[in-house]
């Protein structure tokens, strides 16, 4: 927690444009096996190759600066070609919630990801901002080359 033991909202939003369908994109991130291919942090999943929905299960293992994590993620909502939402728990810090959004904006698609830690034990340093920050310019450029690529 942090000085006042308050649990902390955290929200972080990237997008980029990318020239392909909205359906062809969020196809392609809401099938977690793709997320070792563009996320750093993501290196085995254990789940159906397929674009998941609602009520669907999947395990990430996750790298942190202290060691591995496992990740039981549950896909929370999910409208095809719109948007996608999955959920999971850590104990350090706390329920994840990745929310991924698309938009038709003039034949490209706006992409758009979130990430919220809704009780967050402590607020996240303008250092760890700014590494997200990094960490999701470069996912973002790794969905765009491989969607745009396929």
């Amino acid at each position: 927690m942090n000085d006042t033991n308050t649990p902390i909202h955290f929200e972080r939003s990237h997008d980029i444009l990318i020239n392909a369908t909205p359906s062809a994109v969020l196809d392609y991130v809401c099938n977690p096996n793709s997320w070792p291919e563009w996320l750093a942090a993501s290196h085995h999943i254990d789940s159906e190759d397929r674009p998941l929905r609602k009520g669907d299960h999947f395990v990430e293992k996750w790298h942190t600066k202290t060691g591995e994590a496992i990740l039981n993620w549950s896909v929370t909502d999910c409208e095809p070609g719109k948007y996608w939402i999955g959920e999971t728990y850590t104990d350090f810090l706390g329920t994840i919630i990745v929310r991924y959004d698309v938009t038709d904006t003039d034949g490209q698609t706006r992409f758009t990801r979130t990430v919220i830690n809704p009780s967050r034990p402590k607020a996240a340093t303008d250092k760890m901002i700014a590494a997200m920050d990094e960490e999701a310019k470069i996912a973002l450029a790794n969905i765009k080359r491989n969607v745009e690529m396929s």
